[in-house]
């Protein structure tokens, strides 16, 4: 049983290192595509929902698929999830974007500072997961 820790707990605490890495390179990506000041008018090529069960409560997430043309003429299709309910295929809507890395680019209105302190949330949720997970790894009686 102990090997089955040895062996668990490691992998848990990389996922969570792994969500917390995934989650600052997205912020950084939106923060690039809104401080660049490109803007591009996109259609909204497709729109769906996923829906997630966790503890018996669904959570619905909203997809959105963008086709945009950057300034220099670069056909570019990017998805990101999050966006409005009501918003359908065939909406134009407005993107930011980063000239160096077009696909990255965002349809969410500019919010630093909503996006920012949902960061800050998630890394505090996520270091003390891994705080608890190290403690209870530490603590755990040798079987």
């Amino acid at each position: 049983m102990d090997s089955f820790f040895n062996i668990v707990m490691p992998l848990l605490i990389a996922f969570l290192i792994w969500g917390g890495y995934a989650l600052v390179r997205r912020t950084r990506e939106r923060r690039a595509a809104w401080e660049s000041g490109l803007t591009a008018t996109a259609r909204v090529v497709r729109a769906w929902a996923t829906t997630q069960m966790v503890n018996n409560v669904a959570r619905r997430v909203q997809w959105h698929e963008y086709d945009y043309t950057t300034g220099d003429g670069v056909a570019v299709r990017f998805k990101e999830s999050g966006g409005p309910r009501d918003r359908e295929a065939g909406e134009e809507v407005l993107v930011h974007y980063a000239p160096a890395d077009p696909e990255k680019a965002t349809a969410s209105e500019p919010q630093p500072g909503k996006d920012m302190a949902g960061t800050v949330f998630g890394l505090f949720f996520i270091g003390a997961s891994v705080i608890v997970l190290l403690y209870v790894w530490a603590t755990l009686p040798a079987v």
